[in-house]
């Protein structure tokens, strides 16, 4: 599987991630990676990392869509690969699936 066909299919892929008391995320500030929010890509691994508290789950096309600007995903920080996601890297792929 090519790099552009990877991002294509995770683009309706399901994330997990903390739920903030108001609607929005909980963004962690980084020194070296700026503003993140870490989500993954299973309730387990969610879970692993945030322990028992409210969740909330939407597809990683939507999550970069509802990102505040200059604020990227941190894809399973826990895993073995995790990897940074925002809305640029979504748009240099759109050509993968034809859209």
């Amino acid at each position: 599987m090519t790099e552009r066909e990877k991002w294509a299919a995770l683009r309706k892929a399901r994330l997990y991630f903390q739920r903030p008391e108001e609607p929005g995320f909980l963004v962690s500030e980084t020194a070296e990676g700026g503003p993140l929010v870490p989500v993954f890509t299973s309730l387990e691994g969610f879970a692993r990392f945030a322990g028992a508290c409210g969740w909330a789950s939407t597809t990683v096309e939507d999550l970069v869509g509802l990102l505040p600007e200059g604020v990227r995903a941190l894809v399973d920080p826990l895993g073995e690969r995790p990897f940074l996601l925002d809305a640029a890297t979504l748009r240099d792929t759109e050509g993968a699936d034809g859209g």
